[in-house]
């Protein structure tokens, strides 16, 4: 039951959204989140590239091991291909350890964070017992994909910039043509473009507006904006952060 996939899973041996493991899942996710941003900012420049590339590394590895994995069960195929939103994510994180661009950057925060939460909280892969190797996979590696822009954001490496939000649309767009065409000769549904999948949010704008594809324009700048909404805050309470440094400075001066 280790090594069984998807497609080979019997009925009844998954686990339940929103159950207790599920929610354990969350739970470990929130706390390494937290655990993750608070080592990394107290460690300095050096420290901070290491363990970046640590976890960018980790995910690149991840990714190639579940395709060994999937090979040496006989259960390979293109739909194991990395061209969902994630699977592109860990391409760009690849890259990104050892060339970092500002669209690389702010698109995996913008919509490189939503899509993998979004996967976690609604994972397509609960037909699969919870001590899986697939189960497990999916769960690891969707958490990295959410912490490795995260901790460069909440560590003050990269600052989002909301006029890369039409950059970061436009690459998706770039993106999605050619892997809507790859859908319809491999029979695929990556990027969710040929089907919402059961448990999808996108499953509401296919039952009240006939296709679930409305959602990607009217979810996503809203998902933007509310990605881009810290930004403007984290920089009030850092101006008056330096504010009162500066004025405990001018105090110690004078006195």
């Amino acid at each position: 039951m280790f090594f069984i996939t998807k497609e080979t899973a019997p009925a009844g041996v998954g686990f339940s959204t929103f159950g207790t493991t599920h929610l354990l899942w969350l739970l470990a996710f929130v706390l390494l989140c937290a655990v993750s941003i608070i080592f990394y900012r107290r460690l300095d420049a050096t420290k901070k590239s290491i363990m970046i590339k640590i976890i960018g590394g980790s995910v690149l590895f991840l990714e190639i091991l579940k395709n060994i994995v999937a090979i040496a069960v006989n259960d390979f195929g293109v739909g194991h291909l990395p061209f969902h939103l994630c699977g592109i994510n860990v391409i760009l994180i690849s890259f990104d350890i050892f060339k970092p661009t500002k669209i690389v950057c702010n698109f995996l925060y913008y919509l490189g964070i939503p899509g993998a939460i979004l996967a976690l909280l609604f994972p397509n892969w609960t037909v699969l017992p919870c001590l899986n190797f697939f189960a497990i996979h999916s769960f690891v590696i969707h958490m990295l994909l959410v912490l490795y822009p995260l901790i460069l954001v909440t560590g003050g490496d990269i600052k989002p910039n909301i006029k890369a939000m039409p950059r970061c649309i436009l690459l998706l767009v770039i993106m999605a043509i050619p892997i809507y065409f790859l859908n319809l000769l491999w029979n695929t549904n990556f990027m969710f473009l040929m089907d919402p999948e059961t448990g999808n949010p996108l499953e509401l704008f296919e039952k009240y507006l006939g296709s679930h594809l409305w959602g990607f324009p009217i979810l996503l700048p809203i998902v933007m904006f509310i990605m881009y909404i810290p930004m403007p805050i984290a920089s009030l309470f850092g101006k008056k952060e330096n504010k009162d440094k500066k004025q405990e400075k001018e105090e110690v001066t004078v006195g």
